[in-house]
């Protein structure tokens, strides 16, 4: 009896969903460089929880830091794709370091933002994404802006 109840209750179980992306884009600030990154995360139907690593070069040109984030975010999403747009807002927090030349400073930062992941085929979604992200004292530029575009597995 009790062997079949714990089987039952299993089956009636939410499956936790999760996805990965890799991604392309843009940091903004204080000029246009390269950005690229990955993020994995999981949740349930409307919170979702996700890990992510984004790096950006330096421009000596421009006096333009390379910056690393590690953020850890949680999500707020539509349930369903929504014509195969599923929306999302997010916010989170981690650590940046930031360097240009000789100066480098690491710090605790925040971010907010938002995005689409869109439906391609099967698990495959496009996704895309905005971000601002508040660095602590010290960094060269705060508030930061990232745009991005990936590809996105969802299993």
């Amino acid at each position: 009896m009790t062997a079949t109840a714990m089987v039952l209750v299993a089956l009636a179980a939410a499956p936790a969903r999760a996805d990965a992306t890799v991604f392309l884009g843009a940091d903004t600030t204080p000029s246009n460089r390269p950005v690229k990154g990955f993020a994995a995360g999981m949740g349930l139907i409307i919170v979702a929880f996700e890990f992510e690593y984004a790096t950006t070069s330096e421009d000596l040109a421009s006096a333009a830091p390379a910056l690393k984030t590690f953020m850890g975010d949680a999500l707020l999403q539509s349930p369903l794709p929504i014509f195969g747009f599923q929306p999302y807002v997010t916010t989170g927090g981690g650590i940046y370091r930031e360097t240009l030349g000789a100066h480098q400073q690491t710090g605790a930062g925040t971010n907010v933002g938002g995005g689409v992941k869109v439906s391609l085929a099967g698990p495959l979604r496009l996704r895309v994404d905005y971000r601002v992200f508040k660095l602590g004292s010290g960094a060269l530029y705060s508030p930061a802006h990232r745009f991005y575009a990936g590809l996105n597995l969802k299993f």
